[in-house]
């Protein structure tokens, strides 16, 4: 049976992905920070596909408790299939006024986080010769964006982990792959001026979860055996 741990999986864009990998056929394993309704309702979504569903509660800012709730999962017949990196925050701000806390908070989740949930499954992954890391990065990472320095250093940070881990564990049949959303309809997005961005997307909308959830069903399924290292963007054409 095929598992999939999905970092950041309960709302928006992790939730979606937890549903369509669950529809794929695999059993879902999801984090957020706390317990609240968001898990109960892709524990519902889950099910409703027929497959198991585990919810942990879990802070990718803290190293030890990151490793402490996922060590059952390090080795072993737990061991996922799949593991998707999604954990993220947004804290605008232009960068001549953005404070320190604004800067730190997001590197720690965007950035920190990912090596902080993902770096202790590599040497489990080595062993069974086997395995997908997928990391939702961003259009932010890919161009930059005026009044994110923040979300797109720590987003461009990634992109540069994953080319890099993508050549150190490929030999051992990892894949490891990127996924950079544009504007997808979410509630980080909410406030945006949708007036003055909606001009600048060719296809002139934003994107929804499900659209992006279909990538990574694409680099968690049996048709991306030939793609590691790559950043696939769901932008509508934001960035060409």
């Amino acid at each position: 049976m095929s598992t999939a741990l999905i970092i950041g999986g309960c709302k928006g864009i992790g939730r979606a992905i937890a549903v369509r990998l669950a529809s794929d056929g695999f059993d879902i394993i999801a984090t957020s920070r706390k317990p609240n309704p968001d898990s109960e309702t892709t524990e519902q979504l889950v099910h409703a596909q027929n497959r198991t569903f585990t919810h942990l509660v879990l802070n990718v800012t803290d190293a030890d408790d990151a490793k402490k709730r996922l060590l059952p999962y390090l080795e072993g017949d737990l061991l996922p299939d799949v593991i998707v990196y999604n954990a993220g925050i947004a804290k605008d701000n232009l960068f001549a006024f953005m404070d320190s806390k604004e800067w730190h908070d997001v590197m720690e989740i965007n950035l920190n986080g990912f090596y902080n949930t993902v770096q202790p499954f590599v040497f489990g992954l080595l062993a069974r010769r086997k395995g997908r890391i997928i990391v939702i990065s961003s259009a932010s990472g890919q161009a930059g964006q005026a009044g994110q320095v923040n979300y797109s250093a720590s987003k461009a940070a990634l992109l540069g982990a994953v080319k890099a881990l993508a050549r150190e564990i490929g030999k051992k049949g990892i894949l490891v792959n990127a996924v950079a959303p544009g504007v997808i309809d979410t509630d980080m997005t909410k406030e945006l001026p949708k007036e003055q961005i909606l001009p600048i997307i060719p296809l002139h909308r934003y994107g929804t979860c499900d659209e992006v959830a279909s990538v990574v069903s694409f680099l968690a399924g049996p048709d991306s055996t030939y793609i590691t290292g790559q950043v696939i963007a769901v932008n509508g054409g934001l960035i060409i």
